[in-house]
């Protein structure tokens, strides 16, 4: 074989490659997405929305944790002189 053809059979072998890869690919795709449709639609748990505090609004933190933290930050600065 000359090189030009074994230079063509190579880059034919590549297409081949990359478009079985881009093929299975986009199936992987299309089945994730078929799964998760049917998985939604027999899905029974509801939905629960997580509430968000307002914007400005400052979350409650529990006593012993603003201690701990407060503590930290104590430890910290000492240490840093």
């Amino acid at each position: 074989m000359t090189p030009s053809e074994l230079l063509l059979e190579g880059v034919e072998l590549m297409l081949f490659g990359l478009g079985s890869v881009f093929i299975f690919l986009v199936l992987l795709i299309v089945c994730i997405r078929l799964m998760s449709s049917i998985v939604a639609r027999f899905d029974t748990t509801p939905s629960v929305q997580p509430s968000t505090p307002a914007p400005g609004a400052a979350p409650e933190i529990d006593a012993d944790i603003l201690a701990a933290i407060q503590a930290a930050i104590h430890q910290h600065r000492a240490r840093r002189g």
